[in-house]
């Protein structure tokens, strides 16, 4: 039975456990050590610390500090390992916690964090998904219930100095070119609400001032939110301290490519079981600047999909140079509206496409002045057919069941 190095109790506070930690940077320390070779479980919070609750309020989405996330798991230090090496970690099993078979989507406000489409969804939303075994469904978007594909929205290592401080500056100086937007930029270091694990005294006070954010994903991987990266992948990470630093959190129970309603794909406190490797000097051997890996060989079966595009002009009109952003946009907008045919409230489609296993695609970049991006929604995952036909849709969505709202307050 392999052991369980980091433990968490949901019902209380991460920031009174000292296995975790919500900023990067080199001095927070190692909480404890493993082999090449060994595998291990660690235990994680959901990404915000247990603040979202399963209920049918959307207040906490609205009200919650997003300066304390995201809670990691770590950091693992592993031994021999020194910069310049590749950490290779087999996600041998991921899962949720037993005590805790839910998980949650959100849109958050506008004027607090805001998100993909927050333009069209500016006040905060939430949808409470239960899990079944293998599969979820949801009281708040009726209709629809599919096969999750579990993975860690954020793992990394730790980052040496240099790194961090480049991290910083350069985030920084973005902010700089336009310091009241809403949305922000970027989120710079904010020290009041820092966790710096098992840090002490002047170590603990650095962290604090200096510690990145763990919001974007960066050179070391962190917040990628991969969905493909689950139960049999195999993550190549560049290691910048001595001891690698491992860390990891935000688990998913299922998402959709880009993870585009941002509170989330299907948010969810859970465990990882974990084996680690070394390649010596492997970001060298390689040229690694960023993590890569292999996918998992076990993922939900959906072989039919209706597939939208959207090109890079945005819904005002709008031209856009080759811009796929713009373009994938526009292709989520025109699937929630055609959602909306059948029933669904914007809000309700808006969440499919970002907890239903949906792939995006850059389908073309090369046609100027329009890249081209697709989004494709399997279709087995409704309980009615959602094909166009010549009889025209058929609103099988009824009644008052929608996705809880809290304005501004």
């Amino acid at each position: 039975m392999p052991k369980t190095v980091v433990k968490v109790d949901l019902s209380e506070s991460p920031y009174k456990n000292e296995m975790i930690h919500n900023r990067w940077h080199p001095d927070i320390p190692m909480v404890a050590w493993v082999k090449p070779g060994d595998d291990f479980i660690i235990e994680t919070y959901d990404w915000t610390g247990g603040f979202i609750k399963n209920n049918d309020s959307a207040d906490d989405v609205r009200d919650i500090d997003l300066s304390i996330v995201h809670f990691l798991s770590g950091p693992i230090g592993v031994e021999g390992a020194e910069p310049g090496d590749l950490l290779v970690v087999d996600l041998l099993d991921v899962g949720a916690k037993p005590e805790s078979l839910w998980g949650f989507n959100g849109f958050f406000s506008k004027n607090n964090g805001g998100g993909f489409l927050t333009d069209h969804f500016p006040m905060a939303q939430k949808s409470i998904w239960d899990i079944s075994g293998l599969y979820t469904h949801s009281r708040h978007v009726p209709g629809v219930k599919f096969a999750g594909l579990i993975h860690p929205g954020l793992i990394g290592c730790l980052p040496d100095q240099k790194l961090l401080d480049t991290w910083n500056k350069r985030e920084v100086d973005f902010i700089a070119t336009n310091p009241t937007r809403v949305p922000p930029l970027a989120n710079p270091p904010f020290p009041s609400t820092a966790h710096a694990g098992m840090a002490r005294g002047d170590a603990k006070a650095k962290v604090a001032a200096e510690g990145a954010r763990t919001v974007p994903p960066r050179e070391h991987g962190g917040n990628c939110d991969i969905k493909d990266l689950s139960r049999g992948s195999k993550i190549y990470f560049p290691v910048y301290v001595k001891g690698a630093g491992l860390s990891m959190g935000d688990l998913h129970f299922s998402q959709g490519d880009g993870e585009i309603t941002f509170c989330g794909a299907i948010e969810m406190a859970g465990w990882l079981h974990l084996k680690v490797e070394l390649i010596k000097d492997g970001v060298s051997k390689y040229g690694i600047k960023n993590p890569i890996f292999k996918p998992s060989p076990i993922t939900p079966t959906y072989n039919d999909y209706l597939i939208f595009e959207g090109i890079s002009v945005d819904e005002w009109g709008k031209q856009h140079y080759l811009d796929v952003h713009i373009a994938y946009r526009q292709a989520c907008l025109n699937a929630i509206e055609y959602l909306t045919k059948f029933g669904y409230s914007k809000a309700q489609a808006y969440a499919i496409l970002g907890t239903a296993p949906v792939q995006g695609h850059i389908s073309g970049v090369v046609d100027i002045p329009n890249a081209c991006a697709t989004l494709w929604l399997p279709t087995d995952i409704f309980d009615f057919d959602v094909m166009p036909s010549a009889a025209g849709p058929i609103k099988h969505i009824k009644g008052g069941v929608d996705i809880p709202m809290s304005p501004d307050k």
